[in-house]
């Protein structure tokens, strides 16, 4: 029986987190979904959102942008487009982006709105989640 959990997270970029941690909590495109040791395996994927992790007494938030999670007994491995830890989210930024991708869906007939609303989608959830640190 496992203890802990290693949690993986990867992007194109580059690992962004690596640990033995006690639980995962995740966005999945199907719903929330929590991983505790001795999971039942299973793959699913992930929309837009925040993991959050606990280790010990402490937890973690990190900022999620889409992609895919392998869940096994003792790993859950999380494949992103891209992913920042709460603390390195640079809010200005994130603030930035929120309010060029809001003028774009106000001009939706020039712009792609699905593309806008993600970018909105994006914005929000990483304000939300360099919050939580």
């Amino acid at each position: 029986m496992a203890e802990k959990l290693t949690l993986d997270i990867v992007t194109p970029y580059g690992h962004v987190f690596t640990d033995e941690v006690d639980e995962v909590v995740a966005a999945g495109t199907e719903g929330e979904f929590g991983v505790l040791p001795d999971h039942v395996a299973f793959l699913t994927t992930l929309k837009i959102g925040m993991l959050t992790f606990r280790k010990g007494s402490e937890t973690g938030y990190i900022f999620v942008n889409w992609g895919y999670a392998e869940v096994g007994p003792d790993k859950v491995t999380i494949l992103a487009d891209s992913a920042e830890r709460a603390e390195e989210i640079d809010v200005e930024r994130s603030k930035e982006a929120m309010k060029r991708a809001e003028e774009r869906l106000k001009q939706a007939e020039k712009f792609d709105g699905a593309r806008a609303t993600a970018s909105i989608e994006r914005a929000a959830s990483r304000i939300y989640i360099a919050g939580q640190k």
